[in-house]
């Protein structure tokens, strides 16, 4: 599937000095409207200047809708809730990569090509070995994804169809091999073989906890929960780790460098490290004998530097729709597990405070993913320093999917920000001697 084109709408005027220049207004499917300012400085010489591209377009897309005034996400076109209720990760991953909801056979035989690709290269042990014990997973994960392109070279071959879909498909296979083998070197037991007669999920918990000198039975609830996790991941619009897959993408890097690129951008603490931080807040609390208020007023205390964590969102500016999912999933996972509910309780109290706090209300903070998403990482039994590896499989096919959309895309150029310069106007080289 190609990318579609936003709709010639109209036009927006600029006006520099004595100057005119008219811009096209393009719309896409859902009305969102953009000035179109490719050519802006051929024509005036100008270029925009957006710190943090808050209110720039860098492509056009088919994959994901998001309103954050609305509180809306939509896959394809699908309703986040109605995918939450009804649909598997595997099932999510095939719509985002490839445009429609599969049929039967079609997700049979997408399942059982991942499945048969799940194992790594035996090489690669060595690999894991030479890391030190207390190496970060999210390192690691990245560090392992782009050396596949090592051990698979058709991988170079972006412009093949065949190369591309057998890349596809051993990233969405291998990624959680990756990720189990960095949290076993970690902690210092033995690397756990894939078990390809367990779902997706259910193998992810078979290789992080199992260990061969006993037997170890998958909880279903808990495996059902972090599938669900995976989905609600799964892409997010132009984030940015999707937004780095694409621009180390567009300079024609395969697919394994472009995502080992994501996984590094996702590990940053204001991405996907923001529910780790979560936890940290609530332990804290907890640690402080839990007074909730306490720490509410701190967050309000402007000459304060302590954060909430969990609140707010760059892009909603109302009820992240994944929050309302992801609260009902950890109190079944807490519940399935018998894991300590206190930092749950303490999360209820919070945001019970802060929504109807009139500074967190005038504000829009309101709870997102990352508020409730670590506390089912750490039911399940994932420590702190694993919840951004879970997050980066969860958001694997919205990466394929960015990637493919931009390689196949005739609008794609090598991503290339242009800057307003603000250093030293030219001046001579003075030798050392007269320094």
């Amino acid at each position: 599937m190609t990318t579609a084109e936003a709709t010639r709408t109209g036009e927006a005027k600029l006006a520099h000095d004595d100057d005119a220049v008219d811009l096209p207004v393009v719309t896409g499917t859902e009305g969102e409207s953009a000035v179109d300012i490719g050519h802006l400085r051929a024509e005036t010489g100008l270029i925009t200047l957006d710190p943090g591209y808050g209110n720039t377009g860098s492509c056009t897309s088919a994959i994901t809708f998001l309103d954050g005034e609305q509180g809306i996400l939509r896959y394809r076109g699908y309703p986040i809730e109605q995918l939450a209720e009804r649909s598997t990760f595997l099932e999510v991953a095939y719509l985002l990569i490839y445009g429609e909801l599969p049929t039967r056979a079609e997700l049979d035989g997408f399942i059982d090509e991942v499945t048969r690709h799940t194992l790594i290269r035996e090489e690669m042990r060595h690999f894991f070995d030479s890391f030190p014990t207390d190496a970060h997973p999210m390192a690691v994960l990245a560090a392992g994804t782009v050396s596949l392109s090592t051990f698979y070279p058709d991988a170079q071959q972006i412009f093949d169809p065949v190369a591309v879909e057998i890349t596809i498909k051993r990233l969405i296979a291998k990624l959680p091999t990756l990720a189990a083998w960095s949290f076993k070197k970690a902690i210092g037991q033995p690397y756990v073989y894939p078990n390809n007669d367990l779902g997706y999920s259910a193998n992810l918990l078979h290789m992080m906890f199992s260990v061969p000198s006993e037997e170890y039975e998958v909880n279903e609830d808990v495996a059902k929960a972090l599938d669900l996790l995976l989905i609600l991941h799964a892409d997010h619009e132009q984030n940015c780790s999707a937004s780095t897959v694409r621009m180390v993408g567009s300079s024609h890097a395969n697919l394994y460098a472009s995502i080992s690129a994501g996984i590094s951008a996702l590990w940053g603490p204001l991405h996907g490290g923001a529910n780790e931080a979560v936890i940290n807040t609530l332990e804290r609390i907890v640690a402080d004998g839990g007074n909730v208020q306490k720490y509410v007023d701190r967050a309000k205390d402007p000459d304060d530097s302590f954060r909430l964590a969990g609140f707010g969102h760059r892009v909603y500016k109302n009820f992240d729709p994944r929050a309302r999912i992801i609260k009902a999933a950890a109190d079944r996972v807490l519940r399935a597990t018998g894991a300590d509910d206190q930092l749950f309780e303490v999360a209820q109290r919070l945001e019970e405070v802060a929504l109807h706090d009139e500074y967190f209300v005038e504000r829009k903070l309101y709870p997102n993913v990352d508020f409730y998403s670590g506390l089912i990482y750490r039911a399940i039994g994932f420590p702190k320093n694993m919840f951004t590896n879970c997050f980066a499989i969860g958001r694997l096919p919205g990466w394929i999917a960015q990637w493919k959309e931009m390689i196949e895309s005739r609008e794609t150029k090598i991503a290339r920000p242009r800057q307003v310069y603000v250093g030293a106007a030219e001046r001579e080289y003075v030798s050392i001697e007269q320094r």
